[in-house]
This record gives structure tokens, sequence and C-alpha cells, in this order.
């Protein structure tokens, strides 16, 4: 069915809502989330056209959607597909050069560069961000207007015939093949295989620049494209070397040029290759180009969630500013659900191609439905429309430029602040200004990674099982409040913390989940009233004190409490034998509503634990089932944790715990390369030192040295988690990729390593565990496990949480 709409916007996600009446929802059946639950929702915030999958329509959707008075249906059979046919006749109406970027590592970096060099000569039109799924690329085309006379966009694939689809959604006259990586190799038999799906991009190309270095790239194409399109012109390079000053000879077309390279390492040196053989394809001179690379800087493609001053969260989106990088940006920031005052300091827009009327009234809309309370305005163009954002209630202050504006800032506190800016305003030194000062050690969390193992969880789980996410112990050290904000984002049924202040610094932060606290003492009853929070009941005599608390408040509303049971951990909870007198307790107190039922495996993680783990699996399910039984009501079920979920998929019962897992950690060793690590700690070198050998070095001269060595002191101490243990060559840290050992005792605040051998230098990031230094390697060398070492890490040291 072909989609004839008039809307302006494409609507795939229910939670990212803005100028409903001119947006068109594509309701998706996925294999984790079935975005037909949301219509009704949607209907309700304005939304009026809805693509629909006949599948979904069932009896009771179906009547309740004939209930919605002047709305419009499309009835297909997927709403992904009718999603990319309506891109696809919206790419049909425009004749500009359109330059497609595939490859596995560097396709987002070559087209941001390509955009900052090419918007001198055109208006560009590109994905935001990494959008090259199935999903991102259909929505960047959708941004082509008429304004615009350059297209680059960029497409990923994760398996075999994905690339068929997006071929005619971006249908590029100019093909970039980046090179290749690991990412996605689960999708395919071979690398291969890989390469020729990713080549279907450009079956219709004119012209495909790649690196001839790569000799699988190489052969395939020449072997299976120049088959399919005998027409298209290859333009193969091989890496240039390296002449005077960082220079480097081109050869294009029988002739040569010569570019100073901005960077010198070997990744940003493809990829600005790349970008030099688009640009020359696209007709610019060598002196336009080269003024384009003198301009490049680093691109940061993440936004980053951070500490500010005076209690302000502050999301970093400083490396570039259009339409749409400013409205996912937007619905990043409102992700977090924190009462805090929503600000915004933006940049003028650059190079969008439309009139500045035009653009700032669209950017007015967009922020005021994104709830927007305070706008800081900088440059000469969004300063000249105050009054359209004045229109919106918004509360507008504007400044020429970042300068004016950092000498005249308003003091801000308890705020949630988005800095979006192009580079040429330099806006991390607004970064710099309102960022929390603190020493050089971080903790980068991965909110990407964190929603991956999710889902990976999610994908173990039959349809309706319910997930209670762990955020106890600071989030196992990744920051509560963030993570929870994320995965109730991401429709988690009920988070669980230890003690009652936690659950309150939720609340605090804008929680609404259900939460369960798992160690209430009597004291904080009223606060677990107070703040709707439902505690773990173990014992007769803690039940007794929460009967007495209700008594005695004359709490006449039902409250939710969580049983815990005891299966053969033997820690806490009911014995077997006190199930009969709980249940005439329970009965005689009808105000106590049971909300779920709970125990906890010993050994879930360790295979020879199994045969205990399934006898207590089902004392589980005798013991629970009584207490449903004897209050005649069926009541959620819990007994998995994240080991559990693996090993015991019979189990799952109504509702699973997730915990080291959804942090990158899988504790029975078989599914781990289908996580991704959430948590990267790192450092900074603070000095090197040249010592001989017999020299000491730390406490006590226990690091005696055996040869002449180069000394690092870098910093983090066991104060900040470093533990005490590593000391004295136990533990490693890694340096520009090298692994370099402890000396000495680790300190309170710092820490010796020897660097010898290693190019390296003062200022130079460490990495203390993370993605090529993994956190269990780092536990099984002190002979601990990995949730020691996570919720180990100290509250003093930053957290960074970021998303790709």
């Amino acid at each position: 069915m072909q989609i004839k709409t008039n809307a302006n916007f494409l609507l795939t996600d229910s939670r990212f809502v803005s100028s409903a009446k001119e947006a068109i929802f594509f309701a998706i059946k996925g294999e984790r989330h079935d975005g037909h639950q949301f219509i009704l929702e949607l209907y309700e915030k304005g939304v009026r056209e809805f693509v629909v999958e006949k599948k979904a329509l069932n009896d009771a959707l179906s009547t309740a959607l004939k209930q919605l008075k002047n709305a419009k249906f499309w009835e297909v059979e997927n709403s992904i597909l009718a999603l990319q046919g309506l891109a696809s006749q919206h790419r049909q109406q425009f004749d500009i050069p359109i330059l497609g970027i595939t490859g596995s590592n560097g396709k987002t970096i070559v087209k941001e560069w390509l955009a900052q060099i090419l918007s001198k000569s055109y208006h560009v039109v590109k994905s935001p961000r990494s959008y090259n799924s199935q999903i991102g690329v259909a929505l960047s085309v959708w941004q082509m207007n008429d304004s615009h006379t350059l297209g680059i966009f960029e497409a990923g694939i994760s398996k075999t015939g994905e690339m068929e689809l997006l071929e005619p959604i971006i249908s590029p006259e100019v093909g970039v093949f980046v090179n290749m990586g690991s990412a996605h190799d689960e999708g395919f038999r071979s690398k291969k295989q890989k390469i020729t799906e990713k080549l279907r991009l450009f079956k219709n190309s004119k012209k495909l620049i790649y690196c001839a270095d790569y000799q699988e790239i190489d052969e395939e194409i020449k072997l299976l494209l120049k088959a399919v399109n005998p027409e298209i012109e290859l333009i193969a390079w091989r890496l240039p070397p390296q002449g005077v000053n960082n220079t480097r000879e081109i050869n294009y077309k029988a002739k040569t040029y010569q570019f100073v390279y901005p960077f010198k390492d070997a990744a940003s040196i493809e990829n600005i290759t790349h970008c030099i053989y688009a640009c020359l394809v696209l007709g610019l001179t060598q002196t336009e180009i080269q003024a384009g690379l003198n301009m490049l800087k680093p691109v940061s493609m993440r936004l980053e969630l951070k500490q500010g001053i005076n209690d302000c969260l502050l999301i970093d989106d400083t490396y570039n500013n259009d339409l749409g990088g400013l409205s996912m940006a937007l619905n990043f920031m409102n992700q977090q659900q924190v009462s805090k005052e929503k600000m915004l300091i933006l940049s003028d827009l650059l190079q969008t191609g439309l009139k500045n009327e035009e653009l700032y009234a669209q950017v007015a809309t967009l922020i005021k439905a994104k709830g927007i309370q305070k706008l800081i305005g900088i440059g000469q163009e969004i300063s000249q429309f105050q009054t359209l954002f004045q229109e919106k209630d918004i509360v507008f202050t504007c400044f020429q430029d970042t300068e004016t504006c950092l000498s005249n800032l308003p003091t801000l506190k308890n705020n949630l602040v988005l800095v979006k800016g192009a580079r040429i305003f330099e806006f991390e030194k607004i970064i710099q200004k309102l960022s929390q000062k603190t020493h050089g050690t971080i903790l980068e969390i991965n909110l990407d990674a964190l929603t991956n193992n999710l889902n990976f969880y999610r994908s173990k789980l039959k349809k309706g099982t319910k997930i209670m996410g762990m955020v106890k112990a600071f989030a196992y050290g990744s920051g509560s409040a963030e993570v929870a904000a994320l995965l109730q984002y991401h429709r988690v049924d009920y988070l669980a913390v230890a003690y009652t202040d936690e659950g309150i610094a939720l609340r605090d932060a804008g929680i609404t989940l259900p939460m369960m606290v798992l160690n209430p003492q009597a004291e904080t009853f009223d606060k677990l009233f107070q703040y709707d929070l439902e505690p773990e009941i173990y014992s007769f005599r803690e039940l007794n004190q929460f009967i007495v608390f209700l008594s005695e408040k004359k709490i006449n509303k039902r409250f939710k409490i969580h049983l815990k049971l005891d299966t053969g951990m033997h820690r806490l909870g009911f014995d077997e034998q006190d199930l009969s007198q709980l249940v005439e307790i329970l009965k005689h107190n009808p105000n106590i509503e049971i909300a779920s039922i709970f125990s906890h495996l010993v050994g879930s993680d360790e295979a020879q634990h199994n045969e205990f783990s399934r006898q207590q699996i089902q004392n589980f399910e005798r013991m629970s089932a009584f207490v449903c039984g004897s209050l005649k009501r069926q009541i959620n079920r819990h007994i998995c944790n994240s080991g559990g979920i693996i090993r015991f998929p019979d189990a799952h019962f109504e509702m699973v715990r997730l915990g080291i897992g959804l942090y990158g950690v899988e504790v029975t060793g078989t599914e781990q390369k289908h996580l991704q690590a959430v948590g990267t700690l790192k450092t900074v070198i603070s000095q090197i030192k040249s010592l001989k050998k017999g020299d000491t070095v730390g406490y006590s001269r226990k690091g005696v040295l055996e040869h002449d060595a180069q000394i690092a002191t870098i910093a983090i101490g066991y104060a900040d988690g470093f533990d005490r243990r590593l000391s004295r060559g136990v533990g490693k840290v890694l340096i520009n990729g090298k692994k370099c050992p402890v000396i000495g005792n680790v300190c309170m605040d710092m820490t010796m390593i020897d660097v010898t051998g290693v190019p390296c230098a003062e200022g130079d990031e460490v990495i203390v565990f993370g993605k090529e230094l993994p956190i269990s390697q780092l536990a099984e060398n002190i002979g601990t496990i990995s949730y020691e070492v996570l919720t180990g890490v100290s509250e003093r040291v930053k957290r960074i949480f970021y998303k790709e």
C-alpha cells in the first residue's frame, strides 16, 4: 500500500511527541516492544494519523481504534517497510547529489567531516548522529527539502537483506566504503558476506570511493559489484605516504595534489583521505578542500550527561547544531526524569538551508513542545527572533557571542541544562564553567551499552514477564538516578533499592516507577508511606512492626509489601513452616497488599550448583503456590537474578530481577559476548619520573626497581576504589594500548605504575577497567567478584553518562 500523507513528522517512538497534529505514527510490532500499545496514548496527545500492522489488529484493538474520531489508519503488512517506502517516495522528489556511506568503522566521522568541509559550497542535509539503521535511514532522508543541494547519509546493517531495503531510500550517486570491523559479525556467515551485503548500497551508484589496501573489500568490489554495476567508476586509493609537515600526496584523474592533514593517528588519516576524494569528486578545488581540512576538529559523537555546579545536571552536546540533532538532544533531555527546571543554551543553527524566519519558528515550536522553560540564545541570527520564543512562554536571554555569555551568565541552580551548539561557538567553554570541579578520575557510563544489555535479557523472557531493575548500591556504582531514569524510559516494571534513603533520593530525582526497598527499618516506615515505597517483609517481627505502624497512623489504604521466602540461602525470609501463620496474619490485615513473593538463588551463576538451584526453584514454586492459593489471588513471583535468567528459563515466573547483567557482567560466563561494558574507569598521568635500578617507590619502600625505569604517578588510589590489593604488580592499567603494572603500594589518592618503554606523557589517559581491560579481569587479579569492584568505585569519582 502506498501511503499518501500530508504529515511533516514521522513518529516511531511514542515517548517523543512534538507537533502532534503534523505527525504520523508508525506502530511497529517488534520482538520486545509493540507500538500498537501506545496508539490511544498518542491520540490523547493529538496525533491523528497512524500506520498499523494487520497482524496486530486483534478484536480488542480494532474495537478500540474504531472509537477514535477523526483518526486515519493505514493498515499495512509491516510498518517498518511502510516507513521505508514513504521515505523512498520522498527521496525521489529530489535531483541533487547524494553521498552514501557504509562500512563498519568511521561512517559517522566521515559524514560529519564531509558536512563541515562541504557546507561552504552546499546546503547539506545529513544523517543526524549515527542514524544509520533500518528506521534511522528513513528518518534521515525524510529531512530533505527543496533548499538542500547535497545529501550525505550513512547506512549500517546487522544482517543479510537489510541493505536491499536501504538502497532505494538513499539512492546514492557517489558511494564511500569505509573500513570493516567486527560489529554485527554474528549476523553474517563470514566477513566476505558482510562486505557483499554492504556493497548492495552502491548497485546503482556512479562512483565509489574506497581504500584498496583492504584486500577483501577490493576483491569483492571488483568481482561482485562490478558485475552488478559495470558502469560504476571505482576510485580506489592506497594510503598516501607522509611527507614533510604531515603533508600527503593525493592522485586523482591524472593530477597530483598535496594536502596538509590536521591529525596524525591512523584512523583519522584514513577518514580524511575518504573526505578528500569525495570533495574532489564533487568538484571542490585544492584550496577549498585544504581550507575545510584546516577547520576540522575531532568529532565527539556522543551526548554526555554530567554533574554541574549548584545541583545542576548538564547535557553536553557541543559538537554540531542542526534541527535533527537538536530534536534528538531534546528527546534525550526528556529521558532524564528529574525535578529540575529545564534550560537550553543554544547557538545559531548554521547551514540548514531554511530561511531564518522559518527555521527559528520551527525551533521555537520544538523547544516549547519539549518543555523548555528557559532559553539562552547565542549568535547574531537567533538573537533577532526573541519575539518568537517569548510567544511560546519561554524566558529568553540572548547574547551575540560566547564570550559575552560567559561574562554575563546568570547564576544557575538546580537546573537541567542542555548545551547545544555549533563547533565555531566553542561551547566547551560554557561546559567547563558549569561543570562540577573534580580531580581527573572519572567513571564513564555508556547508556547505549546499558540499553543493549537490558534488551538482551528481555530477549530471554517470554512475553509478559516483568523486569525488576536493581539500582541498589548507587546502581552498582554506576549512578542510581541516571540509571533509574533510563530504565523508566525503557519501561522496566519495577526498581529495587537496598535502603529507604536510596528510594527517597530516586523519588526526589523524578523517578515514578514502583520501587521495592530490600532492607527497610521500622523507623523509616513513615517515609515509605510518604514516598510510595514498598518494603520487603522477611520476618514476623518486621511484619508485626509494619502492622502496628499502619494501625497507629490510621492508614486505611492498601499498602503494598513484598514477601521474602527462604528457599535455601538461609539469609533472610520466611521458612516453609511459617507460611500457615503468615497467611492467617495477612488475611486479618486486608489493608496489606502483596505486590510480589520472591526468593534468592544461592548459586545461579555456577553450573556446579544447578541441582541445588533447581531444588530452590521447586521449593519456591511450592511455597509461593501455597500463599497464592490461601489468599485466593495471583501474585507476581520472582526468584531469578541475572544468572538465573540465563540458566533457568523455566523459572522466570511473572517477574525477574536484573542486576549485574544490566551493567555488562554475564556471571554464568556463557553469554558474555552479547553484553557490552557499561562502565569505563579512567584517570590521568599526573607526573612521570626517571628512576634508577635499585630505587624504591612508594610507602614502606615496597616498590624496588629491578631496572632503570620510567615511573608514572596516576590520579587514583584506594579512596577512589582502586583496591590496595592491586599493589606490587598485581594490578595493571592500560595506557595507549599497553598494560602497565603497579609499582609499590597503592596510596589513598595516587598510584605509581611502570611505564618503561610505553610512549606516554603527563596528562595522558589511563584506563583502569573498561572494554579493553575487562572488570572481571581486575576482580580476578585480587580474588574477588565484579560486584565488589563496581560498587567500590567511590562516589567522589565523577560520573559521566553518555549516549552515542
